[in-house]
C-alpha cells in the first residue's frame, strides 16, 4: 500500500514545490511508492466539497503532511490547523515555514503601519478603506507553522535542498528516522582562514571579495575575515552543491536563508558575537534587524514604534 502525501502552501512562492520537482530522478522514483491525496499547486481539491457547499474545510487524511509557507492570516490558520488534525506526521518544509523566512519582515511593523504603506503612497489618492469583504483578516503578525500547531520535522532552506526532501521521504518510507544537517555553513566552507584580524569594520557588499578567479575556492580567504557579512557561522548547512555552500562557491556573502543552526537559534545575537570574535566592531553593521530577514518569527522581529 502506498503512502499518502498531502502538501499545502500558505504564505509563500511556491519555491518549496519548485524544489520538490527539482528531485528530478528521486521524485519519479518516490511518485510510484507515494500517493498525492491533496496538493493545490499540482490538483484541483475543493476545499468546502465539489459544490462549495459545505461548512466547514476538509482536507483528506494523509500519512505525511508538508506546508510550505508562513502563517499571515486567519484563513493560513485554518489550513494549517486541518492539515495537523488530518495528517499523521507533520513536515514543515522551507525557511518560511520553518521561521518566517521572507513574509516574517513584516513583523518590523505593526499591522497598522504595514497596511498604510501598502495601500497608501504620496501619489496616491486618499484610501478610504481596507479591503474586508472575501479578504481573510490578517493576524497582528507572521508565523512560523510550529508557532500554531505541533511540527514533527523541519527542513528549513529558501529553497529547499531537493536532495533533503528525497532523503526525508525516502527515510520514512523505509520506517527510518530522517537525518539532516545539524551544522553550520561554515563547517561546510572551504575558504581559508587566516585568522589574522585585520579588517576591523564591515564592509558593505558593493565591492567584489579578495579572491583570484582562476584559483580553486580553497584559496580564497574566509569571507567574513575579509570583513563582509557573511551569515555562514549562525547558519545552519545544507545548501552545499559539490562540496561548497552555493553563495561562497559563487564568491558571495552567505545570506543566512536556511536559518539559525539551532532551532531556537537568534541569528542577529549570534552574528554580533561571531563579528567580535573575529575582531571586527558590531558597530560597524547598518541594520543589525536585517540579519533576522529569513527569521523573523517567533517573536524575534518586533516594531520599534514610529519615530518621531
Amino acid at each position: 500500500m502506498a503512502i499518502t502525501v498531502a502538501e499545502e502552501w500558505l504564505s509563500a512562492c511556491s519555491g518549496c514545490e519548485i524544489a520538490i520537482l527539482n528531485m528530478g530522478e528521486s521524485l519519479v522514483d518516490l511518485l510510484n511508492r507515494l500517493e498525492l491525496v491533496h496538493m493545490p499547486v499540482l490538483m484541483d481539491h475543493k476545499y468546502f466539497g465539489r459544490d462549495g457547499l459545505n461548512r466547514e474545510l476538509e482536507i483528506p487524511n494523509a500519512d505525511i503532511g508538508i506546508v510550505s509557507g508562513a502563517v499571515a492570516n486567519e484563513e493560513h490558520v485554518e489550513v494549517l490547523e486541518e492539515m495537523r488534525k488530518k495528517c499523521r506526521l507533520l513536515i514543515a518544509l522551507g525557511t518560511c515555514a520553518t521561521h518566517g523566512g521572507i513574509p516574517a519582515l513584516i513583523n518590523c511593523w505593526t499591522m497598522e503601519e504595514a497596511l498604510e504603506t501598502i495601500f497608501h503612497t504620496p501619489t496616491t489618492d486618499e484610501f478610504g478603506s481596507y479591503p474586508e469583504e472575501g479578504v481573510p483578516a490578517m493576524l497582528d503578525r507572521v508565523y512560523a507553522i510550529d508557532e500554531k500547531v505541533h511540527v514533527d520535522l523541519l527542513i528549513p532552506g529558501c529553497p529547499p535542498n531537493p536532495a533533503h526532501i528525497a532523503g526525508v521521504l525516502e527515510a520514512l518510507l523505509n520506517g527510518d528516522s530522517p537525518v539532516l544537517p545539524e551544522k553550520s555553513v561554515c563547517d561546510s566552507c572551504p575558504t581559508v582562514r587566516k585568522g589574522k584580524g585585520e579588517v576591523k569594520e564591515v564592509r558593505r557588499f558593493l565591492e567584489n571579495a579578495d579572491f583570484v578567479p582562476s584559483e580553486p575556492l580553497d584559496r580564497m580567504q574566509c569571507l567574513l575575515e575579509q570583513g563582509f557579512m557573511c551569515m555562514g557561522p549562525v547558519t545552519a548547512a545544507g545548501c552545499a552543491h559539490d562540496g561548497a555552500p552555493r553563495c561562497i562557491a559563487a564568491r558571495v556573502p552567505c545570506r543566512g536563508c536556511f536559518g539559525p543552526v539551532r532551532h531556537d537559534g537568534n541569528q542577529m545575537l549570534d552574528m554580533m558575537n561571531a563579528l567580535a570574535s573575529n575582531g571586527i566592531d558590531w558597530r560597524s553593521v547598518v541594520d543589525r534587524r536585517s540579519l533576522l530577514r529569513f527569521s523573523g518569527a517567533h517573536g524575534l522581529l518586533r516594531p520599534l514604534g514610529r519615530r518621531s
